[in-house]
């Protein structure tokens, strides 16, 4: 089953290079995966089907084929595959249909069809995905397989996606299913839970005791949560409206998803758990219920459709109710008559919608209004299409037939049986339910076929043998099941036993298929279908006349429409009160949750302070002062009325904290503490050079007063927060363990880089992770042409050309800058045979610094060896990827200050995203290598070894893993340069403020004064 799954979704994977190279013939090969799995599946009737159990109920059963992978032990969550009865049944269907749809496909589009190669691939795993569901033993499993499900319908609702119908009914359909998909999930976690289990198959041997136990009333609940999930994906009232409208799809999706798979997947679910929970409360109300509302709904509505594809769209809807009726009745009969309708309807569904393809294809219309003629068009069509119509309608001797007739006889049973008039309640609707069905099934063979008085013949093209095949095949299926039902009667046994009481025959239970059960209440009911269903067909002008007559607000697409349109409105006035476009107001808000949430749990938790609480540490009265430090920092940063000031203030705080941090005895949280800081500094205000200098439009007033108040009360509700925190401690520390765990588990005496790059690897990663795109988000926001690799090289620049001051509007005026300092500038431009910095030329003469220089050509170098030092020194010193990965990230810094951006491309000329996939690669790589050893993901090894000069080398490999680090934080840093740097400073050149008046003349004065001096 495992492999089946692989070799669908493989196959899925290659498809669209499948269709560039061979067209729409590639279908033919998509078809071959199901079709070989379909043999397969044939191959292992024996083994499902040999060697019968019993339950814990003593029924007797098949024990099925079963295959268990473990994949995440630690929540109980396993790849674990059952074939039994029912999910080889369904396998039949979702295969065999899946196969004939896909060499439909072949003819039924062209190659110059867009996106064929998507279509085919989500086509192909669809099949895939319906088929891991059926066969999933697990829950969740199932869970993920469903909504694989969901997710694959809506692309294939939505193929035409130019078309606004297409992308609105495949936009619908997402949220329905989605929705209950959430609701089932729910429900499955509860049940899970209450059985202490997750394997379906345990599940079910368990539900007795569940049912009537302790936890009946979660059960229950749980119960109902599933049925929602499948009441939706299966288009019940009152969810009904999505499948109608998923008929934009192409006919072939239609066939497949709404006849055959997708919408039996809710069918399924009712029919897996009905064998241990139909007992349950509210199963019977909700089942019966809503499954006969639907039935007749659906076949109402058949009746006013005009278009014979939406005609079997309700009339799917119908059959959707009536099986959802009979298999979740929940009894042995029931349970044989609902699968055998379940395989009855996949087979006569799916040959009318290919039928329905092939009279769109050919005539360009499916509108009966303007079908005429088309029998004597084309007479091999109307043979298959009557021969699924006639089975719908439950025509002997066809496969509808006989699943008709068991339907009957079982709830003729039920309401002879059931302890309250109900019983013949229901059996009175299914019976109307059943006369709608025959009316538009002769609607649909009318209004598709049939000559029609006033309207002309309609043109059809000759239809090509490989196109009819597929329903041809499906209808000659039909005819086999209903002359010879015993082998479908055989399939589906096991599965009527699990619900014989423990004790009784399941043969005498359970009742067999048959063609001709003689004279019965079952075929007498028959009998009163055709004949009124002919009456209904015959008078269907009165018909139209009395449908007329419901109010047009009675819709379920209507009420879907206003209730999106209410959510719509509601979500418009909400984010018009919250996202207003001020900072102050956003922060506010975020501050307030802040802290009266925890401060509200402080005052009703009512906990004293610590015993041994202190404020100031006896042992580093620097404490003091570094503290005093920080707070004057902070109250400059909100005093400060220029941008650069703010900034400077709040990094005053953080070089604070990194000196606390040092104090304390934490080299390594200063040592980062202190490098971000200082790479934070910069990136600010590299990204002020486009903002104002000066911070205006400040709140003042009342809000002055609620901001010191929100500002005051978040940071002394954190520092008691932190406090009650550490005092709540009934457990010993985790970090105790550490240093025995860096030591002897990772090799390495420094805590923190041990338990960055092995104890919690993972973490790192997704951090580091988070980095990257944080890059990339950047990045994006600031580039439009590129990633800032398109800059040019030095060598192509001209001499003195970057950032050469601009002639201002006053320049006539005849004020220019010093002569004396311009001049000495350019002197030492043209003198330097031997720049200091490769591309340092490239500047302006006076926006060179000679001193700046000649500091970053000495340090530069030293800063790359000290980072690589921190680098391979962190796993036992100070140090490490991130410490060393910064360090090396504000080398580059200072080379792009002091030399402009091309220094930083002379510098780095390796691009900044691939230094981050480097980085990313490399991270991943060590973690993926022990598994290649038969180790563990992440797992580390400590290799001791000698060589010449070196000496005893102690080498641990998670020093790979911070070596991804390292490059990580180096792209990072690089991103930062080049685009709030080197992005910024080629906007100025390109487009050069000009000065104000007021600027302008500041100038002149500093100029004059200037030359005064001189």
């Amino acid at each position: 089953m495992i492999t089946v799954l692989a070799v669908h979704f493989a196959v899925a994977a290659v498809a669209p290079f499948l269709f560039r190279r061979f067209g729409r013939n590639s279908f033919y090969a998509l078809a071959a995966v199901p079709a070989g799995s379909f043999a397969w599946l044939i191959l292992q009737h024996g083994a499902v089907y040999s060697d019968a159990g019993t339950t814990s109920t003593g029924a007797t059963v098949g024990p099925g084929v079963a295959e268990v992978l473990p994949w995440i032990p630690e929540l109980r969550i396993e790849l674990a595959f059952r074939m039994d009865a029912l999910a080889w049944v369904m396998s039949l269907l979702v295969l065999g249909v899946g196969a004939l749809v896909l060499v439909y496909c072949a003819r039924y589009f062209k190659d110059k069809d867009d996106y064929l190669g998507g279509f085919g691939a989500q086509l192909l795993a669809f099949a895939g995905a319906m088929f891991g569901l059926v066969t999933a033993d697990d829950l969740l499993l199932l869970f993920i397989f469903w909504e694989l499900t969901t997710v694959l319908s809506y692309l294939l609702i939505g193929y035409a996606r130019t078309r606004l119908s297409a992308r609105r009914s495949a936009l619908q359909a997402l949220v329905v299913t989605t929705a209950g998909g959430l609701s089932m999930l729910v429900g499955l976690i509860i049940l899970g839970f209450n059985a202490g289990t997750y394997r379906i198959s345990a599940i079910l041997e368990l539900a007795p005791a569940l049912v009537t136990g302790p936890a009946a009333g979660p059960v229950a609940a749980a119960v109902v949560l599933i049925l929602i999930g499948a009441i939706t994906k299966s288009a019940l009232v009152p969810f009904h409206f999505w499948l109608p409208g998923a008929m934009a799809a192409p006919t072939p999706v239609s066939a497949y998803l709404h006849a055959a798979a997708m919408v039996k997947a809710g069918i399924y679910l009712v029919a897996r758990l009905a064998p241990g929970f139909a007992e349950t409360a509210p199963w019977l109300p909700m089942v019966l219920g809503l499954g006969l509302a639907t039935m007749l709904v659906g076949g109402w509505r058949a009746l006013r459709q005009t278009d014979i594809k939406l005609i079997l769209a309700y009339g799917t809807v119908s059959q959707l109710g009536f099986l959802t009726m009979i298999v979740g009745l929940g009894q042995p009969d029931a349970a044989l008559a609902g699968l055998a309708l379940l395989l009855a309807h996949g087979l006569f569904k799916a040959t009318l919608f290919l039928v329905v393809g092939i009279i769109d294809h050919q005539a360009g219309t499916r509108d009966i209004r303007k079908l005429s003629g088309v029998y004597r068009s084309s007479r091999a069509l109307a043979v298959v299409a009557a021969i699924g119509a006639a089975s719908m309608a439950g025509i002997p001797p066809l496969a509808g037939f006989v699943a008709k007739e068991s339907v009957f006889e079982a709830f003729v049973h039920y309401s002879t049986d059931a302890a309250s008039p109900w019983g013949l309640v229901i059996l009175v609707g299914v019976v109307l339910g059943s006369i709608l069905t025959f009316a538009y099934s002769a609607r649909f063979m009318w209004g598709a076929f049939a000559v029609k008085p006033g309207v002309e013949t309609t043109p059809f093209k000759p239809i090509q043998p490989a196109f009819l095949a597929a329903p041809a095949v499906l209808s000659l299926l039909t005819i086999v099941y209903g002359l010879w039902p015993a082998p479908v009667d055989a399939w589906i046994q096991p599965y009527a036993a699990l619900f014989v009481p423990a004790g009784e025959d399941p043969a005498a239970a359970t009742g067999h298929l048959a063609l001709w059960h003689g004279l019965t209440p079952a075929l007498g009911l028959t009998a009163i279908t055709f004949a009124l269903g002919l009456v209904m067909f015959y008078t269907r002008d009165a018909v139209a006349r009395l449908q007329g007559l419901v109010p047009a607000w009675i819709d379920g697409d209507r009420s879907y429409q206003l209730t999106i349109g209410a959510l719509d409105d509601t979500a418009v006035w909400i984010t018009g009160r919250t996202q207003r476009g001020s900072l102050y107001f956003y922060l506010s808000v975020i501050l307030t949750v802040a802290f009266v949430l925890p401060l509200t749990a402080l005052v009703l938790a009512d906990q004293p302070l610590p015993a041994d609480l202190y404020f100031i540490d006896p042992n580093a009265p620097l404490q003091i002062v570094v503290g005093a430090g920080i707070v004057i920092g902070a109250l400059a940063a909100v005093r400060a009325n220029k941008r650069f000031l703010a900034v400077l203030m709040v990094s005053v705080t953080g070089y604070g904290i990194a000196l606390m941090f040092a104090l304390q005895g934490a080299p390594d949280l200063a040592l980062t503490q202190m490098l971000v800081e200082t790479i934070i500094l910069v990136a600010f205000v590299l990204a002020m050079r486009s903002l104002p200098a000066e911070l205006r439009d400040r709140t003042g007033g009342k809000y002055r007063v609620i901001r010191v108040i929100i500002g005051a009360g978040f940071g002394i509700t954190m520092v008691f927060v932190a406090i009650y925190a550490l005092g709540a401690r009934v457990a010993a520390p985790v970090s105790l363990e550490f240093p025995k765990l860096a030591y002897e588990g990772g090799g390495g005496l420094n805590i923190v880089n041990v338990t960055l790059v092995d104890i919690r690897a993972w973490d790192t990663f997704g951090e580091i992770s988070v980095l990257a795109l944080a890059a990339t988000g950047v990045a994006s926001l600031i580039f439009v042409r590129g990633r800032g690799d398109r800059i040019q090289t030095s060598a192509t620049v001209e001499e003195g050309s970057v950032g050469r001051r601009q002639p201002s509007r006053n320049a006539g005026r005849g004020h220019t800058r010093d002569a004396a300092a311009l001049a000495m500038s350019r002197r030492f431009a043209a003198s330097s045979r031997d720049e200091w910095l490769v591309a340092g030329r490239t500047l302006a003469p006076e926006r060179r610094s000679i001193i700046f220089e000649v500091v970053t050509r000495l340090i530069f170098h030293s800063m790359i060896v000290f980072s690589i030092y921190l680098l391979l020194a962190g796993h036992n010193l100070p140090g490490g990827g991130f410490a060393g990965g910064l360090t090396a990230g504000l080398a580059l810094t200072i080379r792009y200050l002091a030399g402009g951006r091309f220094e930083l491309r002379e510098a780095t000329p390796v691009s900044a995203g691939a230094l981050l996939g480097i980085g990313l690669a490399t991270a991943a790589a060590s973690g993926v290598a022990p598994l290649l050893l038969g180790g563990q993901v992440f797992q580390t090894a400590i290799l001791e070894f000698w060589l010449p000069v070196f000496g005893d080398v102690k080498f641990v490999t998670s020093t790979i893993f911070d070596i991804g680090v390292y490059i990580v934080v180096v792209g990072l840093v690089l991103d930062v340069l080049r685009s709030l740097g080197a992005e910024i400073d080629e906007h100025f050149e390109e487009h050069p403020a000009e000065p104000s008046d007021e600027q302008e003349a500041g100038g002149i004065a500093a100029e004059t004064t200037a030359k005064g001096k001189a």
